[in-house]
């Protein structure tokens, strides 16, 4: 008859994993190495955020809220491409209007409402003074820009052309604008 062996190691059993040996601290020069490499990696990182947000700033000029426009954007604007669009803007009393800006071609006109449309099929009318519709005529290029109040939108400025006007209420200098 055998006798049965006791394990060599009284914390070990068969099958089982032995535990990993505990890593040896770093040394002080692997330390510094180590720092070494964040700092130029932060450093790096934050040359290359200067440097984009630098080029981008010589290029664009600085708008309404800090938005801003790039070559061939409306001026101040930063949407130079925009249609049709819908903010919100201070009412200059400690509370907030919606405005609505739009670029398109006048289809309807009288002396107190316009409507325009444009070249995406977005068509909207809005209340105009007469001040604001001489000199319009059907087929002509707008920029509108509004107040919109529930279901009514008041024109604030109403620019011939394409040349813009987002913004408070207040075309670029220059553009024949009519307000009212």
């Amino acid at each position: 008859m055998t006798t049965p062996q006791e394990p060599s190691t009284p914390d070990q059993t068969w099958g089982a994993t032995p535990a990993p040996a505990p890593k040896p601290a770093w040394s002080p020069g692997r330390k510094i190495a180590a720092g070494a490499v964040a700092a130029v990696i932060v450093a790096g990182g934050g040359a290359a955020v200067w440097a984009a947000s630098s080029s981008a700033a010589t290029e664009t000029q600085a708008g309404p809220g800090g938005m801003t426009g790039g070559p061939g954007g409306l001026p101040g604007g930063g949407l130079g491409g925009a249609l049709h669009g819908e903010y919100v803007a201070s009412d200059g009393n400690g509370g907030y209007v919606t405005k609505i800006m739009q670029t398109g071609e006048v289809t309807e006109l009288s002396a107190t409402s316009l409507t325009a449309k444009s070249d995406d099929g977005f068509s909207k009318t809005y209340t105009i003074t007469s001040a604001q519709a001489t000199g319009l005529a059907t087929g002509d290029t707008v920029t509108v820009v509004a107040t919109e109040s529930g279901s009514t939108a008041t024109a604030t400025s109403v620019t011939d052309g394409e040349s813009g006007g987002f913004g408070q209420g207040t075309p670029p200098s220059g553009a024949p604008t009519r307000t009212g």
